[in-house]
């Protein structure tokens, strides 16, 4: 699954996936990506994978580095800054849009791009059906 997280800096990204890492098991620290580009955790079964393409001056940056390897069947997938790798990217399942909202305020919207996204988006709206 490919998770964009589109948003400005400091509006929330690294702290979602630091959030869902922790809701998944994880213990162990939870760095931004910003710096090494990315980030991989291994939770049981699952490979989640998390990108930071803030820093590209070009898109063929991401083939530079070798990173359309991770995006393959089974592992989880979540890209800052998805713009930044223009064309590369594989189309999102998921699109997680956070704005500034006032004073310390924050919106998230999420916007399916797939079948799979359409079912997270569902399974997440079960779980909080006010949000």
């Amino acid at each position: 699954m490919v998770v964009f997280l589109e948003g400005d800096l400091g509006s929330g990204k690294t702290t979602l996936v630091r959030a869902l890492l922790r809701r998944l098991g994880h213990t162990g620290p939870v760095k931004s990506p910003t710096y090494t580009l990315v980030e991989v955790y291994k939770l049981s079964s699952l490979y989640l994978y998390h990108f930071d393409f803030y820093r590209f001056n070009h898109p063929d940056e991401f083939l530079d580095a070798g990173l359309d390897e991770y995006f393959r069947q089974g592992a989880l997938c979540f890209v800052e800054w998805p713009e930044k790798a223009g064309t590369y990217l594989p189309p999102p399942d998921l699109r997680v849009v956070f704005s500034q909202e006032g004073e310390g305020g924050r919106t998230v919207v999420l916007q399916p791009g797939s079948e799979e996204g359409k079912r997270c988006v569902k399974q997440l709206n079960s779980v909080n059906p006010n949000a």
